[in-house]
């Protein structure tokens, strides 16, 4: 009797590692990585990338949005988002030091609020400390024909003998699509 209980004790035990181990493994919400290296620049963006799945991404929180309005967002799922660069960086007035810092977010309707945060603890259930903000900008965002159905990061870079000289950070999601343009 004492070796059943062990053995059924045993086998949950298993069991119990092996859908862990296949549920970090496999995700929901995909790590991703999008990487930029030009003009002495090396930037990667690391983020957790949930799909759409039919849902309400941004909106109102009356409107039961997955993302609403005006609240903090990890901007992404399950940990926060990274950004590490190995030069500095100009964002507006303010300059990103080399190394590694979590970006969250507060979207809007029109315009978003982007953060840069010193943590680099990864999981994003809660807003990081304020007092660990480095700087934060406020970029519009813009609407899109065409529905992006899962969480993307890109760089826009800097168009050769253009007027503007600025890259681009890009994060598009189901119709809204925000550029972050640094230097």
């Amino acid at each position: 009797m004492k070796k059943k209980i062990l053995y059924t004790l045993l086998v949950l035990l298993v069991a119990f590692i092996v859908f862990a181990v296949y549920t970090v493994m496999n995700p929901k919400s995909p790590l991703q990585t999008a990487s930029f290296s030009e003009n002495g620049k090396d930037i990667t963006i690391t983020y957790s990338s949930p799909y759409k799945k039919g849902r309400l991404i941004f909106g109102t929180e009356a409107e039961s949005a997955l993302v609403p309005f005006d609240n903090y967002w990890r901007t992404g799922a399950n940990r926060h988002t990274m950004i590490k660069t190995g030069s500095d960086l100009i964002f507006g007035d303010n300059v990103l030091s080399k190394g590694e810092y979590s970006l969250y977010t507060k979207p809007g309707l029109n315009t978003w609020d982007i953060t840069f945060n010193s943590t680099n603890a990864y999981f994003g259930i809660s807003q990081p400390d304020s007092e660990m903000d480095l700087f934060s900008i406020t970029v519009p965002s813009n609407a899109i024909d065409e529905s992006i159905e899962q969480l993307t990061f890109d760089f826009i870079p800097a168009p050769p003998n253009g007027p503007n000289t600025n890259s681009a950070i890009r994060l598009r999601w189901d119709l809204t699509e925000v550029v972050i343009p640094f230097n």
